[in-house]
Order: C-alpha cells, then structure tokens, then sequence
C-alpha cells in the first residue's frame, strides 16, 4: 500500500485510540443517506475545490467514496494544493466487508 493509501484497519485503529483526524466523504447525498461512516463530512467530488476552506487544518485527513476511486482523485488534488491527505482503500465498500457490517452495502 503507498502512502497515499490506508487500510480500513488502520483507520479503524486511529478511531479506538483516540486519534483526531478529518474524515472526507466525498460521494454523492444519495450514497450519504444510504450508507456512511459516522463523523464524516460530506463534501461530493465535484465541490472539493470550492469548499476545500472546510477542512480543518492541522488533523490528519482521509477521503473516502464508494470503492475507492473517486476518493483516490481528491486526495491528489488535495496534495496538490497543500493539503496531506490520504485515501480509504476500497471505499466504504471495504470498512462494510472488512469492519462494520452494519454500514450498507449498496
């Protein structure tokens, strides 16, 4: 896994320790209402660049979508101007299969 990666494990772990950081989702309202992960903040693909100012500064960040790849894209744009962030690899599809299987598969 790069560094530009983390697994839904490890994200899982900063959670019961403690850790602070910034959860992303960055999928569409529907999918929101369908499924999500408590404590994110949605912000859909297409409004990171104008909303970007709502991600608080100083945490960790990680973005997360369905499967992966929508969040893999933010996170790029994200670095590029500045912000370290890292993705959720497999989405939120994975944190159901692998972490919480009360989060919706859809």
């Amino acid at each position: 896994m790069s560094d530009v990666e983390i697994a839904p494990q490890d994200v899982d772990q900063m959670r019961k320790s403690g850790t602070d950081f910034v959860l992303i989702d960055v999928r569409e309202p529907w999918e929101y209402d369908t499924a999500r992960l408590e404590g994110s903040i949605l912000i859909p693909m297409r409004q990171v660049p104008e909303r970007a100012n709502e991600i608080p500064a100083g945490k960790p960040v990680i973005v997360h979508c369905h499967h992966g790849g929508r969040g893999l894209q933010v996170v790029y744009w994200l670095r590029q101007n500045g912000v370290e962030a890292r993705n959720l690899s497999g989405g939120i599809d994975r944190w159901s299969v692998e972490i919480d299987p009360n989060v919706p598969r859809y």
